[in-house]
This record gives structure tokens, sequence and C-alpha cells, in this order.
């Protein structure tokens, strides 16, 4: 089962497909209810207006065997203020629901005489009719009607019937109840008609319903896989250059396949920066280890000829290109800042001191953040104004609103171009490569102080100095 709906287009057709059953079986229910309780609605009026029909017959006087009750398709009753039938369709076998199961009348002497007794009876009929304000008067025909639910057998056939109780005042007669019915055949007939139209026409609905949804959603599911298969090719062939197909729609699946071609560029990039990194690591450790090793050799065959201070250079080197390269990895691997608040100034004036031609103004604020971390971002920041300036070297702490603190360090040098401006910040950049590697350094301490300023949610960027030189800024949210 888990199989056979593992996909999203079968769990959606069986959704659209469960749905909509529910709101045919729904509907139909409450069309059926509807068209049944119109029909005996009907039903009652028709019975109503046959009752009627007979009550105005008897309120004109005539008599009970001068009454059309011959209908076989609605059977009739009358019966008198005593209860007795007085009169009823011609061929009536059996009737139930009226209240009288009686089929064949009584004569009418029978029922005169039950009904009138002796003048003084009438007289007192009379009296007690004129004290009941709800009493008919003589040919009046009541406006409430009865509706009751029964059957009856006509001639040998049977039926049910929606039956109406209409009461007359007949002058000579009293109270005379007139019962008529109308059949709720054509009312079966009708909801058994839906019925089966509806049992025949909504398996074939839904069957159609699912199918367009089936069609529809693997139309609507097509890029989706096309987006997969280019997926799978691309992990593959492990060409991060391919792009996955983008449809020419304006929707979901559109949005899914330029965000994933989005991913794939910056995974590319990633990838692509990694691989440079190892690279040019590997160039730059090659180049210490290399003449280390040379010094070495020769020591080893000439001892006399041993440049000690030259080897102490390299190796001093190698070791600040492995710790930066250390920093680097764990800066790229996510390693969490701490949150200890730091004095920012007091910083500053501790890695400005016993620097020459550094001067200092700066004004107390705190940060949070790694202070390891934060001196490499000043001692980098000031060893390359150092490296550059003429003679000076100016660094201004100060703070900037509510909620940001700012580190300047100027120098009066020959300044960054402003096509370099971001270039700078790259693993490896040297802007002039044909200065030795002894005095420009491996090009990391730039990278290294704008990733840790990113770490801390600050930035780090560069502009014209006043004095002509660089100025960094360096920019960090406030404790």
């Amino acid at each position: 089962m888990r199989r056979l709906f593992g996909s999203v287009r079968a769990r959606a057709t069986l959704a659209a497909t469960l749905v909509v059953a529910v709101a045919l079986v729904a509907a139909g229910a409450a069309v059926l209810l509807s068209l049944r309780s119109n029909l005996i609605d009907q039903a009652g009026t028709q019975a109503e207006r046959a009752a009627r029909k007979v009550a105005a017959d008897l309120s004109g006087g005539t008599p009970y065997t001068g009454l059309e009750l011959d209908d076989d398709d609605q059977p009739v009753q009358v019966v008198d203020a005593q209860g007795r039938l007085v009169a009823a369709t011609e061929h009536l076998e059996r009737i139930s629901g009226t209240g009288v199961t009686e089929v064949e009348p009584q004569s009418p002497a029978g029922a005169r005489a039950g009904a009138g007794g002796t003048g003084d009876a009438d007289d007192s009929d009379d009296d007690q009719a004129g004290d009941d304000p709800s009493a008919l008067e003589p040919g009046e025909i009541a406006d409430d009607v009865r509706l009751t639910a029964g059957s009856a057998t006509i001639d040998g056939t049977s039926a049910d019937y929606r039956f109406a109780a209409v009461e007359v005042e007949v002058p000579d007669k009293g109270t005379l109840t007139v019962y008529a019915g109308a059949s709720l055949d054509p009312e079966q007939s009708a909801v058994g008609t839906a019925q089966t139209v509806m049992l025949v026409g909504f398996p074939l609905l839904l069957g159609v319903m699912s199918a367009v949804t089936w069609l529809v959603t693997r139309r609507a599911l097509r890029p989706v896989e096309g987006i997969r298969a280019e997926m799978a090719a691309i992990t593959a062939s492990e060409d991060l250059a391919r792009r996955v197909p983008v449809p020419d729609t304006h929707d979901e699946v559109a949005r899914l396949a330029r965000t994933t071609n989005e991913t794939l560029a910056a995974l590319e990039t990633s990838v692509e920066r990694q691989r440079r990194f190892v690279a040019d690591a590997s160039h730059e450790l090659r180049s210490p280890i290399a003449s280390l090793r040379t010094q070495l050799e020769v020591a080893a065959a000439h001892p006399e000829l041993l440049d000690l201070d030259g080897a102490v250079e390299d190796t001093v080197r190698l070791q600040h290109l492995a710790a930066d390269l250390l920093l680097l990895a764990r800066l790229d691997a996510g390693e969490r800042v701490t949150d200890a608040r730091i004095e920012l100034a007091e910083l500053v004036r501790e890695r400005a001191a016993g620097r020459d031609g550094v001067t200092v103004r700066a004004q107390a604020v705190e940060v949070t953040g790694s202070r390891g971390q934060l001196e490499r971002v000043l001692d980098n920041l000031l060893d390359n104004a150092r490296r550059h300036a003429r003679s000076a070297v100016a660094v201004t702490v100060r703070r900037d609103g509510d909620r940001h603190a700012v580190v300047e360090v100027a120098d009066d040098g020959d300044g960054v171009p402003a096509g370099d401006r971001e270039r700078i910040f790259e693993r490896f950049v040297r802007l002039d490569e044909a200065r030795a590697r002894d005095d420009g350094g491996a090009g990391l301490g730039l990278a290294i102080a704008r990733d840790v300023a990113a770490r801390h949610g600050g930035t780090l960027t560069v502009r014209d100095a006043p004095a002509g030189g660089a100025l960094f800024e360096l920019r960090l949210p406030v404790a």
C-alpha cells in the first residue's frame, strides 16, 4: 500500500477523489431529501385540494350518494361527528392513517340518527356551538387541515398515501370530516429514479475526475521530474556547472528550479573557492618548506654555511601561515563565537602598544565576541597599515549611534585603487605580485579580518583616508 501511494501524484489523486466523493454523497443526500420533501408537500397539497372539493360539495347540500368518490387514485372517507363512516370511495378495501379503518359506509339514515337524535338534542348542540368561538358556521369549511401518512388498498391495489383531513359544517348533518389521500407512488418513483441516476453517475463522475486529476498532476509534476533527473545527473557527473531546466511558468515549480540553480551556483562557487584555497595553501606552504629543507640540507653537508637566521624566519613564517590556515578552517566550519564582553578601546590600545608610528584616539565602547579573534583582526589591520604607511598610522575608536562601534585604521600610504577594494579581501590575494613574499605575507590577513568581522555580525570595508592613504573601517554591534 505504501508503494502504491508512494508518489505525490497517487496521493493527490486519492485525496481529490475522496474529497469529491464526500461532496457528491453530501450533495446527493441533500438533493434526495429536498426532492422527497417537495414531492410530499405536493402530495399533501393535492390531497387537501381533493378534500376541500368534497367538503364544498357537502356544504352545498350534495347528498352522500351524490358525491363523486369514484377516483381510484384518491381514497376518500367522510366521517361524521360520532366517528361513523358515512361515505367512502368505491372498491376501498383497506385504509390506515386516517383514524377510521372502516371501508363500508353506514346508511345515511343511521348516520343521521346518530348525528341528530331528537330536536331537543339538536337545540342543545346548537347552544353548545354558539358558546364555542371555534365552532364552524353552517356551510363553513375549516381553514385548518391535518396531514398524515398512511396506506390504502383500492380494488386490490395497495399504495402509500398522503392524507388531508378537512372539517365542514353541514346543515342537518353536523360537523363532518373529509379524509382525502394523494398517492406517494410518484414521489417514491422520482426519488428511486434519482437514486439510480446517482448510483450510476457518481462512480462514473469519480472515475473521470480521478483520471483528469492523474493526468493534470502528471503534467504539473513533469518539470519536477526533470529537475530530479538533472540533479541526479549532476550528482553522478560531479559537474556543478550544469543547471536544472526552468519551466516557462510563474508557479512554485519554476521558483523551485530557480532556487535550485541559485543553490548550485553557490555550491559551485564554494567548491571552487575551496579548490583555490587548497591550491593556494599548497603553493604558499611549499615555498617556506622548500627553503627550509634546502637550508637544512646545505647545513648537513656544510655546517659552516648554515643560515640560522633565515631558517628561523622561514620557520616563523611557516608557523604563521599554518595558524592562519587553521583559523580559516575553523571559520569555514562555523566555529561558534563566544559572548564575552570586551572593552574595544582598551583592546585597541593594547594591540597598538609597541608599534612605532601608531597613534590611538579611543572612546570607551563595549562589544561582545571572541577576544582572541578580535585581537587577530586588529593585529592584521595594524600590520597591513604599517606595511603600506610612509610614516604614520592613525587608529580611531568611536561609537556610531546606539548600535555600532567603529574602529578606523588609516595610513598615509598610496591607498587602495577603487577597482581592488573588494579583491583585497579575497584569500591569497596580493596587489603587488612582484613584492617579496617575506614582505607581503601570504595574502590571508585581510581575508581573515573580514571573515571574523562577519562572524561577529559586523563589516570590514576600505576607502580613502584623509591623509591620502587607505582607511579600513571595522564596524561591530555594541554590547
